[in-house]
């Protein structure tokens, strides 16, 4: 028995995956090894805390949504 080449096993499996109505996306996301990743999540982070600190009308908001969750798991 002789196998498929690599490049047609994969074609033949994105022709599958196409045919049940699925397309290919790409995504770029963040590189988390990258020097300074840290710290720049911990400056937005800083950022963020910052202003909702600020936000009362929000910060009110949230408390009273989490006042509003008993009895949901139950």
């Amino acid at each position: 028995m002789r196998t498929q080449p690599v490049r047609q096993r994969v074609q033949s499996h994105r022709d599958r995956l196409r045919a049940a109505g699925l397309r290919p996306v790409q995504i770029w996301v963040p590189d988390t090894r990258r020097p300074g990743f840290a710290e720049e999540c911990r400056r937005q982070s800083r950022l963020a805390a910052q202003a909702d600190k600020a936000d009362t009308d929000m910060q009110r908001f949230m408390d009273e949504a989490l006042a509003d969750v008993d009895g949901w798991t139950e």
